[in-house]
């Protein structure tokens, strides 16, 4: 669970996830909702909101504390309807005002309780995205390509079925983490959630039995629109949620590739290609003083496991209702902010383990002089090119299950009969690599 020791890194995710939020923003779309219905002239029996009396509406949201979410939800213990309860003391509270305590009547008109939670879910899940997890994404990626610039030349024995393979160098490799990133980030900077607005199953039939001449509409355009929301034109009580369904695919599709990058590192660190920094007063182990555990990749591991698990079950279960709802959608949609908090966990747990990385140079370097039959790839390339038979056969005699050694592979290049330049260029390439 999201305990308390996570809770600091967490704070700024509750403004977008918590109970309070949640009730925040139904409280700012009813509002809204009030004044937009308000400037409809076919509206006559609601007269525009005034200046002043915007002021005083917008102020209930401004003057927003946790005392009043509170009465809220005592409310609701009495309603058993969350958005109901958001409703009365909204009129409660217009009813106090005497320019508008006539027109309470016309707070959530011709609404059901899920074009407000949807079109709440809307503003909250652009707020975190926005003010935190794109943010998160975009610093993280600042350091890999930072880390994978200062690494650019570094050699690295690659290794492709857990086996020698062909020489890379590290900067190349966190590189490839760094672009299938980006790419994602581009999608989710992108990505825009929808928003329903059409009554009780998605028709807008009571809104226009009430105000035929109303372009409803264009009325759901603009309100939705307004909130930098998708329009939906048509639906059945609920937004089908294929947004959620397709930022959860975003969000694992990230995860995914931060998972594999946290293998990777802590391989590199097993391996000794990396070194981790020493933190003055850390423990490693409770009974091995020696130990420096990737701790940060392995954290990260166990929560981008737990993050995929709840997206994957939003891809899922959130676009599929019994005809024209049911209310499963509800209680999934509350856990939300828990499938974004182990995110935001691993994400900052891999910016913690970048930092503490240098590149053990040596290490690296031993592991590629221990190896020269890597560059039979190369050499066998180069005899393709000169049209030598069986050049991919030769390497394989020389150096499959074989030990090779650096003058063993130099003596083959000088017995090839190929181009002087050519040769030339191979026994420099196997002395740099020795």
């Amino acid at each position: 669970m999201l305990d308390s020791r996570c809770s600091p890194l967490l704070e700024r995710l509750r403004n977008s996830f918590s109970e309070e939020a949640l009730i925040r923003a139904r409280l700012r779309i009813e509002i809204l909702y009030f004044i937009a219905l308000s400037r409809e002239k076919a509206v006559k029996e609601l007269p525009q909101v005034t200046p002043a009396q915007e002021k005083t509406l917008m102020g209930i949201l401004k003057g927003f504390k946790t005392t009043e979410a509170q009465k809220i939800k005592e409310i609701e213990e009495v309603t058993r309807h969350d958005v109901k309860a958001v409703e009365y003391e909204l009129k409660d509270r217009l009813e106090k005002e005497p320019a508008l305590r006539a027109h309470t009547a016309f707070l959530h008109f011709g609404l059901t309780s899920e074009d407000v939670n949807n079109l709440a879910y809307g503003i909250l899940v652009h707020d975190a995205l926005c003010g935190l997890i794109v943010p998160n994404i975009e610093d993280l990626l600042s350091r890999l390509m930072s880390l994978a610039m200062s690494l650019n030349d570094a050699p690295l024995l690659s290794l492709t079925h857990g086996q020698p393979a062909t020489p890379t160098t590290m900067g190349k490799e966190l590189r490839v983490f760094a672009s299938r990133l980006e790419r994602q980030l581009g999608m989710l900077r992108g990505f825009r959630m929808q928003g329903k607005l059409g009554g009780a199953v998605g028709t807008l039939s009571a809104h226009r039995v009430a105000y035929p001449r109303v372009d409803w509409e264009g009325f759901r355009q603009r309100f939705v629109s307004g909130l930098g929301l998708i329009p939906l034109e048509y639906t059945t009580q609920i937004n089908p949620h294929d947004d959620l369904a397709e930022l959860s695919h975003l969000m694992i599709r990230i995860n995914t590739i931060l998972l594999d990058m946290s293998r990777d590192l802590w391989l590199y660190i097993s391996r000794g290609i990396f070194r981790q920094k020493v933190i003055a007063g850390e423990v490693g182990s409770s009974t091995m003083p020696h130990k420096i555990n990737p701790i940060d990749f392995e954290n990260a591991e166990g929560n981008l496991g737990l993050s995929t698990a709840l997206f994957t079950h939003f891809a899922e279960k959130l676009p599929v209702s019994r005809l024209q709802r049911d209310l499963s959608d509800s209680t999934v949609q509350r856990s939300l902010g828990v499938a974004f908090g182990y995110h935001v966990l691993a994400v900052q747990a891999h910016g913690g383990g970048l930092s503490k990385l240098t590149l053990n140079a040596k290490a690296a370097n031993s592991e590629l002089q221990a190896h020269p039959e890597v560059w039979s790839e190369a050499i066998q390339t180069v005899l393709r090119k000169h049209g030598v038979k069986g050049a991919y056969e030769k390497l394989k005699t020389l150096t499959r299950g074989e030990k090779v050694t650096w003058e063993g592979m130099r003596s083959f290049v000088r017995g090839l009969a190929i181009d002087t330049a050519d040769k030339q260029a191979l026994i420099k390439l196997l002395k740099k690599g020795e």
